[in-house]
């Protein structure tokens, strides 16, 4: 692994998949060192981040009042638990519930964690509040979902990646097309008490539903006094151009489901967020976790909240999103590309499948200094950090041109 004193790929690789369960088919790539939109590997290349971490590094990597934020509490205080109260607890919770005009913050540590409280606080409300018996509470999916891999959350999957093999299945779930608001009102019964929904499905290609659909989904959960669970995990935080992906229609969810970026590509965090009428039906021993609102998640969130509440990195991801679009657009007018689908710094893209599969794009983008995922075949996601420049977002467009022809 080490030549000449020097770490080298090859072996770092074979390592890597010797040492690790195959649950993940990495690019050949070991990334040493990484600063804002850029990541040197350990042979000395410099790649783009278009992928930034799944929209976990919307500010970058090692955003420079990040890095001080936590260098600071590691100063200080790292861990607790949450039998006692720390001094970053209160702030962190007040500017994340500010942010998303709720009143309470409920933080846990990974997306998957905060789509299971979701889950289990839509179910106590159902019991408590709308008087649904206890163990018969439903919740609605969309088909396509990704909202992580518990065994839960697989049970409504419709990718047979993520769930075949994992069963039993965990009951209570009713999957209908995403996009498809007749089908919702089809789905609601007297047992639905939550609607859970992506309103941009990530890995499912970057799927933005018809213009209307969240205001519709809005309503019917208004109107059959049900909770409207938007999971804006990766949609989220920026990315799309607004603080959330629901802000393009003026909806506010019963609850937003939020991650990866809140952690400022450091820590862990994640969180979810709604009024008191709806968080305030649990009460103590019913839910937790031991590193859920730790003081260093809380330092680092905190300051996420704040480099969000001046709306510069909105502006960014509209502006560097608009120019990234319209270059797509044109690559698909060319016939270069089958479809483009989006909003601000996050695209999918389909490919021609005879041309090259997404994995083969992604090989060759990445031997051009540009590093993207794949999904579901030949559909490649593009998710720069938000602190991408015009030069950045071209280079970008100039290696998949070369790419494509």
């Amino acid at each position: 692994m080490i030549v000449d004193g020097m770490l080298r790929t090859p072996e770092a690789l074979h390592d890597a998949q010797r040492w690790t369960a195959h649950n993940y088919h990495p690019l050949p790539v070991v990334i040493g060192t990484a600063t804002g939109a850029w990541v040197t590997d350990i042979d000395g290349r410099r790649y783009l981040d278009c992928l930034a971490g799944y929209s976990a590094l919307n500010f970058g990597h090692r955003h420079p009042r990040l890095i001080a934020a936590a260098h600071a509490q590691l100063d200080r205080l790292t861990l607790t638990s949450r039998a006692f109260v720390h001094d970053r607890f209160a702030d962190f919770c007040r500017e994340l519930a500010a942010l998303c005009g709720k009143d309470m913050v409920l933080p846990m540590n990974t997306g998957a964690e905060a789509v299971e409280t979701a889950i289990k606080v839509a179910r106590k409300w159902g019991h408590q509040v709308k008087g649904v018996p206890d163990g018969q509470a439903t919740i609605v999916v969309a088909a396509g979902n990704f909202h992580g891999r518990t065994t839960t959350i697989i049970s409504f999957s419709t990718d047979p990646d993520a769930r075949d093999g994992f069963g039993p299945y965990t009951p209570g779930f009713t999957v209908v097309p995403y996009g498809d608001l007749a089908a919702l009102a089809d789905a609601i019964d007297e047992t639905c008490v939550a609607v859970l929904l992506e309103p941009i499905q990530g890995e499912q290609g970057v799927v933005v539903p018809p213009d209307g659909y969240l205001t519709g989904v809005r309503d019917l959960c208004t109107r059959n006094d049900v909770l409207f669970l938007a999971d804006e995990i990766q949609s989220g935080l920026g990315r799309t151009g607004n603080t959330f992906a629901c802000d393009h229609e003026g909806v506010q969810p019963d609850m937003y489901i939020l991650g990866k970026a809140l952690g400022g590509g450091i820590v862990p965090v994640s969180a979810v967020v709604a009024d008191h009428s709806v968080l305030g039906v649990l009460r103590p021993g019913e839910h937790g976790s031991t590193f859920g609102g730790n003081p260093l998640a809380c330092a680092v969130g905190t300051e996420v909240v704040r480099l969000l509440a001046t709306g510069e990195y909105q502006r960014r991801s509209a502006e560097q999103g608009a120019r990234l679009h319209a270059a797509l657009r044109a690559l698909r007018e060319q016939g270069r590309l089958v479809a483009v689908r989006g909003r601000g710094l996050w695209a999918g893209i389909d490919l021609d499948p005879q041309a090259m599969t997404g994995r083969q794009a992604c090989e060759r983008l990445a031997e051009r200094g540009v590093l993207v995922k794949d999904t579901h075949g030949a559909t490649i996601r593009l998710a720069p950090p938000l602190v991408v420049g015009p030069d950045d977002v071209d280079f970008a467009i100039e290696q998949l041109s070369f790419v494509l022809r």
